[in-house]
């Protein structure tokens, strides 16, 4: 009987991720870039200042909007951006490099519009504010229904399932050093609970710090090893182009397989248009909701374009992915270790460590605040909380194949639920951007006022 399920879970999987959504998301990240005018180039100098702008008065205890940014960071960069990246390269070849950043700049005309809607259809709450996509479901369409299951699939996704595994990579991790999987899931779970028991205000503090030091640490490795293979980096971006449009075949293929796995892992790792990174833009503090949704579109391009990048350059620059029997991080650690020797196996283990952990945190917050959705009493959030923390020992033991594809396919139906919401909903977000673009051009910082849009009610924070 399980394998069955798994054999038709699989089969929705591959049909899913390999045509519906790829589709989707590249036709509505398009379709949105065009109709703002790809503002996630024009306005990067904007991401920038708003990611370090004076932080607005605070009347509800909310976080800053700096401190959702690195929430979100802290869930989107996982154990994928080494694995996941290695794999791309070792099967799409590296030409999937140069797909994986064309999806990233196509994905974030998606993000800017999903996190502004996150903002524009938030909720107060006794800690700041809590919103999302299911939110925006229930106050923009009218539909509590659809918002409903897109939290029920949020909370299974990211609550339990993907934390589960990022527990499993931990201890797998250090399994080569001879730590007991058990203890070592306990210590886990102990420090989890610290940090999730103290709600988004903690979660948001630790993150702050952890997202910038796991940031500078790892690209700082990788531009080491670059400035030291630098006579090679020509060569490594000739590759790179050559490869993504079938000119010179690469280890995997050619044009074909680079575009699959290319855009495969910018989606699966910045999440831009999945509705799991709005979540966390709910939370801030901001005068206009189109700042906040240019700081997290900015986050996919810390995830995409230099955290991920720092992993390809790595492995393209030593060879590594040509490597006889080597899969996932094992190809990044082979990187490492023929780069700087034995303490590259110290290194990745570490990086395991701070963005597993950080992403369990997280996504810990994206179930939270769904939770909180379908029901607001404190012992159900406990309840939830403790779940957690239970999900992180049963991971570091488990084997969690089934598990893991289970919640691939949920996070197919729900990434499938948000897009439709975004394009039903992206005329609000398309007239709240020009409000913030107007209002730039006239040399003012934005402040948003809901009556001044045009079909916009339930703002309960903007009014």
């Amino acid at each position: 009987m399980l394998e069955i399920v798994e054999q038709i879970v699989g089969f929705l999987n591959d049909v899913f991720w390999s045509y519906i959504l790829i589709i989707l998301l590249i036709g509505v990240g398009l379709f949105f870039s065009i109709k703002t005018r790809f503002a996630q180039i024009v306005l990067f100098k904007d991401m920038l200042q708003q990611l370090t702008a004076k932080r607005p008065a605070d009347k509800h205890r909310a976080i800053s909007s700096f401190q959702a940014f690195c929430v979100s960071t802290a869930s989107r960069v996982g154990t994928g951006n080494i694995a996941g990246v290695a794999i791309a390269i070792s099967l799409g070849g590296p030409g999937a490099i140069f797909w994986m950043w064309v999806i990233a700049i196509i994905g974030a005309g998606s993000s800017l519009i999903e996190n502004t809607l996150a903002q524009v259809y938030k909720v107060k709450d006794p800690t700041g504010y809590r919103g999302g996509p299911a939110y925006y479901m229930q106050k923009g369409l009218n539909a509590r229904w659809l918002g409903a299951i897109f939290a029920v699939l949020t909370i299974f996704c990211y609550g339990f399932a993907f934390n589960a595994v990022q527990a499993n990579t931990i201890t797998s991790a250090f399994s080569t050093f001879g730590a007991d999987p058990l203890m070592l899931g306990l210590v886990l779970a102990l420090l989890t609970g610290i940090v999730i028991f103290g709600g988004i205000h903690r979660i948001a503090h630790v993150t702050q710090y952890l997202v910038p030091f796991f940031a500078t640490l790892y690209i700082g490795v990788a531009l080491f090893i670059m400035i030291k293979n630098f006579a090679q980096l020509p060569a490594i971006f000739t590759l790179i182009f050559q490869s993504a449009f079938g000119i010179k075949e690469a280890v995997g293929g050619g044009m074909g397989a680079a575009i699959m796995y290319g855009v495969r892992r910018g989606l699966f790792s910045n999440e831009a248009g999945m509705g799991s990174v709005p979540n966390a833009a709910a939370t801030a503090e901001v005068s206009h909701p189109v700042k906040q949704g240019l700081v997290q579109t900015f986050g996919v391009f810390v995830d995409t374009i230099l955290i991920c990048s720092a992993t390809a350059f790595m492995v393209l620059v030593t060879d590594a992915h040509i490597g006889i029997g080597l899969e996932g991080v094992q190809i990044a650690q082979a990187a490492l270790v023929s780069e700087l020797g034995p303490i590259g196996n110290y290194f990745i283990t570490l990086c395991v460590l701070l963005f597993a952990f950080s992403s369990i945190i997280s996504n810990y917050y994206y179930g939270e605040t769904n939770i909180e959705f379908l029901n607001t009493h404190a012992s159900v959030c406990f309840i939830y909380r403790t779940a957690v923390v239970l999900f992180v020992v049963l991971g570091s033991v488990a084997r969690l194949v089934t598990v893991w594809d289970i919640a691939d396919l949920f996070m197919a139906l729900m990434a499938l639920t948000n897009l439709i919401a975004i394009m039903l909903l992206g005329r609000i977000a398309l007239d709240v951007f020009k409000d913030y673009v107007e209002q730039k051009k006239t040399g003012k910082d934005p402040v948003f006022k809901a009556s001044l849009i045009r079909r916009l009610k339930n703002t309960d924070c903007w009014d």
